[in-house]
């Protein structure tokens, strides 16, 4: 079994407030980019992780890892044998972990099926981990676990230009730097309407704590995209473009002027 763990971005994140519990109350739209980590499993007697790919140092020990806890908190009748590909940076703003977790659960889903109140399960590993279990174009709201469709999603298939740095950015700090100031609620409308209407409340303090991360979307904006953000908090920044020589042109632009910062393409989900 071979399933992507797809990149996740934040096409639009307004944060709305701070909770008592310490998390934000916030509305994102999520995205996903057919590429990221890539997780081979087969059936086996236990469950068993073996990480791989350029970041796979960074991960500690696979006891840690959201593959191995989304193991643990779904029930099947044979473990899993589990290799990772880490290609996707950590600390990112692009949900690998979740997105790996995600990935194993439809893992489970395919050969075991899930158990009812799997959306509970996945909601306690993370809140991007639900979003991350169908990763498709949705809405998140609360913390981001409560997921909303979006009818004709106008941006499926467009063209996606993923930098970071090389910079490791933890949520924690971000979110601690934000000023506390409610901005407004998420625009309505398709994907696209919301996207470009929207904004990432989180760029602003994630720029303060990283402010190379300016840098990179100035270096974006200068390629002619359709969009270009922050994705969650950071420090991975994305470009979005209606076609792939545009893309391309835009990479090998970057890759030129840029050559030691990490780079991904591919298309929205």
């Amino acid at each position: 079994m071979r399933e992507i763990a797809y990149a996740k971005i934040n096409l639009a994140l307004h944060v709305r407030s701070r909770r008592e519990d310490g998390y934000h109350e916030l509305e994102t739209l999520f995205a996903f980019v057919d590429a990221g980590d890539v997780l081979t499993a087969r059936v086996a007697d236990t469950d068993k992780l073996q990480q791989h790919g350029e970041f796979a140092d960074q991960l500690g020990t696979p006891f840690g890892n959201l593959v191995t806890k989304a193991l643990g908190v779904l029930p099947r009748s044979r473990g899993l044998d589990i290799q990772l590909e880490k290609s996707l940076p950590v600390a990112a703003g692009l949900g690998g972990g979740s997105a790996d977790a995600g990935a194993v659960f439809r893992i489970v889903r395919e050969s075991f099926g899930l158990p009812d109140d799997w959306r509970t399960r996945a909601a306690k590993l993370g809140a991007d981990v639900p979003a991350c279990v169908e990763s498709r174009t949705c809405i998140g709201r609360g913390t981001g676990t409560e997921l909303e469709k979006l009818a004709g999603d106008s941006l499926a298939g467009v063209h996606v230009l993923l930098v970071n740095p090389r910079v490791a950015l933890t949520t924690g700090p971000v979110f601690a730097a934000w000023d506390g100031k409610d901005r407004g609620r998420l625009p309505t409308g398709s994907a696209r309407e919301i996207a470009s209407a929207g904004r990432n409340d989180l760029a602003e303090p994630a720029i303060e704590l990283c402010p190379v991360i300016a840098e990179v979307l100035g270096a974006l904006e200068g390629t002619a995209p359709l969009l270009t953000r922050m994705s969650g908090s950071g420090a991975t920044c994305f470009a979005l473009f209606e076609s792939a020589d545009e893309c391309t042109a835009a990479t090998e632009t970057i890759a030129a002027r840029h050559g030691e910062w990490w780079q991904m393409t591919g298309t929205l989900r």
